[in-house]
């Protein structure tokens, strides 16, 4: 079972509490020291240490610029510096990089998402956007920072949820804007982030804090069950009546023994104008993508033809991969999909030695009652070897899986 980064923003997200938690989980702080100096730039220094937010300790992580007119705020610098830069700019810092290209690779992409949503909101190209709040300094250290660090912790399914965000308005350089701020709005629209908004006055997702959640989501929804293997805190430098920390989490996906009510989708799709083997090989390839099953039934459609209706079962997080496979392997332009629930019995397989050879056997249970299934290529092999007839295979495996399975228990 995967292991899964989970980002839970009931306090919104920034750069810095994005560090500060992925530290708390155990990302290297000497490896992040050492890739930030070989980007060569000067003007701040970084502290690491532990503060409380409502009496939880969490972890402090802080750019402290050493230039005169900055405030830090919340993963905004606020600043009255002519330092700008444009993106481009940008880029060349993070190319000077010291570390694998991937890293690189995301660090740019979290600066094109703000640069990006920028640009819409003051209505200039892209390259003309120039980076006075979230470009300063202590957001190209955030950016990159949290680059290293996801890469550090090696985790490649990142799941974050709804982003909390305050309201009423904040001052920036131009003057007094509302919140959530348009660059943040923007990049919610953009990329599909949800928003969560909460009562608390004042800005609570940064505009890099929600480029930082675009760019490191992987998936939409966390697996039914999961075991939380550490927890990470990183503290928001406001204070909120609720304790304003990122909270990050290792999951570790558990399987469920699949009972009553659990919820599956039905994919359908109408076809006739496909051939046989293309709905052969249509059906190989959603089996092989783990569909839980597919068929097809004898349809007339329109004109009276014949045609087939073509339908999968399969988990929520799967219908998108399902689609995609209708869409390639057959001539389908549509498909329907609607949740049905199903109850499935526990199951669980065993191996036992017969006089004709090994064989495969399905226990399914239900309200204490076992059932004993031989497979069907273990009893076809059987009867190949020993020559006797399927019905007698079938019995004579099914009998000898019970006895074996019963002798275990009394042991």
């Amino acid at each position: 079972m995967g292991k899964i980064l989970y980002l839970e923003c009931n306090s919104g997200i920034s750069g810095d509490m994005t560090v500060g938690a992925l530290l708390d989980l155990g990302a290297d702080q000497e490896v992040l020291t050492k890739a930030l100096d070989s980007l060569g730039i000067g003007g701040y220094h970084l502290h690491f240490g532990r503060t409380r937010k409502c009496g939880l300790d969490a972890y402090d992580f802080d750019v402290h610029l050493e230039e005169e007119g900055h405030s830090h705020d919340h993963g905004h610098s606020h600043s009255h510096d002519h330092d700008h830069r444009n993106l481009s700019d940008i880029y060349a810092i993070i190319d000077r990089l010291d570390c694998a290209g991937r890293v690189k690779e995301m660090a740019r992409r979290m600066f094109g998402v703000v640069a990006e949503a920028e640009s819409k909101a003051h209505g200039i190209p892209v390259e003309e956007v120039h980076f006075h709040e979230v470009g300063a300094i202590d957001s190209i250290v955030d950016i990159i920072s949290v680059a290293v660090c996801v890469e550090n912790l090696g985790l490649e399914q990142i799941a974050v949820s709804p982003l909390a965000e305050g309201s009423g308005t904040i001052r920036c350089r131009h003057g007094v804007i509302p919140v959530p701020v348009p660059a943040t709005a923007n990049i919610a629209a953009a990329w599909g982030l949800k928003l969560r908004l909460t009562d608390n006055e004042g800005e609570m997702v940064t505009p890099t804090g929600a480029a930082i959640a675009a760019v490191l989501k992987t998936r939409d929804s966390l697996p039914p069950s999961c075991r939380i293997l550490k927890t990470g805190m990183g503290a928001g430098k406001k204070d909120f009546k609720q304790a304003n920390v990122l909270r990050a989490m290792i999951l570790e996906e558990t399987k469920e023994t699949e009972g009553p009510g659990e919820e599956m989708w039905v994919l359908e799709a109408n076809i006739d104008d496909c051939s046989g083997e293309a709905l052969g090989f249509a059906m190989e390839s959603l089996l092989e993508a783990g569909a839980a099953d597919v068929w097809n039934t004898p349809v007339y459609m329109k004109k009276n033809r014949p045609a087939y209706m073509l339908s999968v079962i399969c988990r929520k997080e799967e219908v998108e991969k399902m689609e995609d496979i209708l869409f390639l392997q057959t001539t389908t332009i549509g498909v329907r999909r609607y949740p049905v629930s199903r109850t499935v019995m526990s199951r669980e397989k065993m191996k036992i030695m017969t006089e004709d050879g090994e064989a495969e056997v399905k226990i399914c249970t239900h309200k204490g009652r076992r059932f004993f299934y031989p497979e069907y290529e273990s009893v076809r092999s059987i009867c190949k070897r020993s020559g006797l007839d399927y019905q007698t295979a079938y019995c004579k495996i099914k009998e000898e899986a019970e006895q074996s399975w019963y002798k275990k228990q009394i042991r």
